[in-house]
This record gives structure tokens, sequence and C-alpha cells, in this order.
């Protein structure tokens, strides 16, 4: 049996924190004593290297709950989960290098999230290749990988979309002149991404289909 989202994300966490403690040289144990001072013996001044080793992984354990907490929501793109870590004024180093090891463990898979939303786009929400191409772009997919998701859905699919989509809104215009219906409907699809050609043909063949 696959495990569960949360399952997953908890593996990835306790991969991650494996990786920062390896990265900084530490165990659970090691960080857990503090350094002996002799009695009355005011801290010497520091230096900078202990306080900004300890500084970037705090920064890191900021930025790692950050993107956990996003995907524990639902999945996210790398780009997303960037500007969520901005939002926080985590460095963008930082923030690179955490993302890094979510790509690693599987957590950011933008190519995944792209072909995930273009299918629930399109089957769900009956969204053309054109609309499901802006919502893409806003959430920060590159145009390649943007253009790879898109595959998955043709001019074919497209068209069985709209006439679902028509079908289900005709059901609730009893009583409505052709002509109302005919606006109504093809402006309906035009906020889906469909091109006013298909919407027209669609349309009128559904209405004629009701005669």
């Amino acid at each position: 049996m696959s495990a569960s989202p949360a399952e997953r994300l908890a593996q990835a966490r306790e991969v991650l924190e494996r990786a920062t403690r390896d990265a900084q040289g530490t165990s659970p144990q090691a960080s857990q004593r503090s350094p002996r001072r002799g009695r009355g013996r005011a801290p010497e001044p520091s230096m900078g290297g202990a306080d900004n080793v300890e500084s970037d992984a705090d920064q890191e354990s900021v930025a790692r709950a950050i993107a956990l907490r996003q995907l524990n929501t639902s999945p996210r793109s790398r780009a997303q989960l960037e500007q969520a870590m901005a939002r926080k004024d985590v460095p963008d180093a930082v923030a690179e290098r955490v993302l890094d090891r979510f790509e690693e463990v599987g957590l950011v898979d933008d190519a995944a999230y792209a072909g995930m939303l273009v299918r629930t786009r399109a089957a769900e929400r009956g969204l053309a290749r054109r609309a499901i191409a802006v919502e893409l772009r806003r959430k920060g997919i590159d145009e390649q990988t943007a253009q790879q998701a898109l595959g998955e859905v043709d001019a074919d699919d497209e068209l069985d979309s709209a006439r679902r989509l028509v079908e289900k809104r005709l059901r609730s215009m009893s009583g409505l002149p052709d002509d109302v219906k005919r606006r109504r409907l093809v402006a309906m699809l035009g906020r889906k991404g469909h091109p006013p050609g298909l919407g027209l043909r669609v349309v009128d063949e559904a209405l004629r289909g009701e005669s």
C-alpha cells in the first residue's frame, strides 16, 4: 500500500533533518551538550563564525517549517514556496538550499505538479489549455514544463469538455430565448478559455439538439 501524503511528509521531514545534521557535522546528542565555561568568566566576544553557523541553521529550520506547512495544505510549485519563504524574510540562498533538498526527496516536483494541475483543471472545471496555461504561469511554472504538461490535453479533450459544460448549464436555462442561451453559454465557455469559434459551434449544436 502506498504511503499517504501525511506519511510522505513525515518521511521527508526525517530525511531533511538528517541531511541538515550531517551538513552541520552534529548529532542530536551533541547538540544537547553545551560548552563548559569557567566560573565567573565573561563570554568571549564572538568572531562571527559560530554565530553565523547557528543563524544559518535557524534560518534553514524556519524555511523547512514554512515549506512543510504549505505542503501539508496542498501541493505547491517551487516558486510558490520561494514566495512563501520570502514573505517571512528567509534569505534567498537559504531558501534555495532547502528547496534543493525538498526536490531531492521528491516533495517539490514542478513537472508532476503541473501535470496534476492540468488534469484536474481540465476534468473538474472544464478549463481549456489557454486558461490552464495562464494559471500555470501564475503559479511560477516555467514555459517548457508548462507546455509538456499541457500536452496531456488535446483538441478533442477540449471539445468534449466544452460539450459537457454546455449540456450541464442548459439544464438550468429552460424557458429562456435561444439568443439569450447562446450569449450566456458562449460567454461561459470564453471564461473557461475556449475560443469563440469553438464556443459558438458547440452551443449551436446543443441548441439544435434541444429543438
